[in-house]
């Protein structure tokens, strides 16, 4: 079975994250604390999948709202 691009959720790290929402890596675990961002801690880490991203964009929130 192949994979399609757009069927992919792919899984992000803490820095890709942040990177792709263009914000601070202290507002990022803010949105997470405040359950405005669902994800996994893994080891020391964080996973997040990039749907859960594009919910969190689509719903309005901006830094300045964190």
């Amino acid at each position: 079975m192949d994979i399609i691009k757009e069927d992919y959720d792919e899984v992000l790290t803490t820095r890709e994250a942040i990177k792709y929402l263009k914000i601070s890596k202290p507002t990022y675990f803010k949105c997470i604390r405040l359950g405005k961002i669902n994800a996994t801690k893994v080891g020391n880490g964080w996973r997040v999948l990039r749907s859960e991203l594009n919910r969190f964009l689509r719903s309005g929130h901006e830094e300045s709202k964190v």
